[in-house]
């Protein structure tokens, strides 16, 4: 089955007049949760799992389609400036709608994926947490729900803001949560609101591990991107923790992060994650043993860098 046939392509809503902005020659393919399932998974987890999954999916490829066919709902002229109560009630928005965390970033070519295409290269990066009681039953069917409740709520989010912006003057792109046009995780750590770890997952101060990711896009030039990531250490200590390399129940997870040709980094081999991935629930071994989800950001720090 091709699972890219249910899948939403953002092209179709697109033309030229809207001047995309598409990947440059070092952009990696992007990899859908679902078609990685089908494909290297097993048969028995997959239907297994379809009564308690497949509404949320269906609900995640509706919004989907919302954020897609809002893409030609844009105020014109939009303002590209946004002044500091704006900033404030549009902050003081996300949060009230669920949303952790919230950062703000620039998008390169090179964050986008082959094949795809956003409009805007400025990006408010949305985080909303995987609730920890049942993470840390991972892994098991009420941690699978708890994942596809997240990408539904993310998804609901994304289309949230951009209307909200929209209505403020600005033009906005809802980035869906599940099969995004860019890198979640990547415009996350340029935007500062964690690090990847070793497991190929954004680890925060206020969420560890235990979170999903989407983005909205806008043209708005002066958000307040940081210039400094200031949880890079995080790196360093996953280097000599590899908890969760030992306890991927796949081995998927590399002990070296292999580094690519494009100086890009690659950590896990997700033709051995899809396995795990499709027999239990969506697995989610790597963040319950992270040592972010468990212990406190602030206590792993000191005891790192000031012992």
């Amino acid at each position: 089955m091709n699972i890219r046939k249910f899948i939403p392509d953002i092209k179709r809503y697109m033309d030229d007049s809207m001047n995309p902005i598409f990947p440059d020659e070092v952009s990696h393919e992007g990899l859908i949760v679902p078609e990685i399932v089908l494909k290297y998974g097993s048969l028995f987890g997959k239907i297994r799992d379809l009564p308690a999954m497949a509404p949320y999916m269906v609900k995640c490829i509706f919004e989907m389609k919302k954020s897609y066919r809002g893409l030609k709902k844009q105020p014109d002229p939009g303002k590209t400036t946004i002044s500091s109560s704006e900033i404030s009630k549009l902050t003081s928005y996300i949060k009230d709608i669920g949303v952790s965390d919230i950062g703000f970033a620039k998008v390169s070519p090179s964050d986008i994926f082959k094949g795809k295409a956003i409009l805007f290269d400025n990006a408010i990066v949305l985080a909303i947490e995987m609730k920890h009681e049942p993470i840390s039953t991972a892994p098991s069917k009420k941690a699978g729900k708890e994942i596809f409740r997240t990408y539904l709520g993310l998804g609901q989010a994304v289309n949230k803001v951009a209307d909200f912006l929209k209505n403020l003057g600005f033009k906005a792109e809802a980035g869906p949560a599940l099969g995004g046009e860019t890198n979640y995780p990547l415009l996350a750590e340029k935007a500062g609101i964690g690090v990847i770890g070793k497991h190929g997952l954004l680890i925060t101060p206020k969420l560890g591990p235990s979170l999903r990711l989407a983005a909205v896009y806008t043209d708005i030039e002066n958000l307040p991107v940081l210039n400094e990531n200031p949880h890079l250490w995080v790196k360093d200590f996953c280097n000599k923790c590899n908890k969760c390399v030992r306890k991927c129940p796949a081995g998927a997870i590399y002990e070296d992060t292999k580094i690519l040709t494009d100086s890009t980094e690659e950590h896990i081999d997700y033709k051995k994650c899809a396995l795990p991935f499709s027999n239990d629930h969506g697995c989610t071994v790597c963040v319950k043993e992270c040592v972010f989800f468990s212990s406190d950001y602030e206590k792993i720090k000191s005891s790192f860098i000031y012992k």
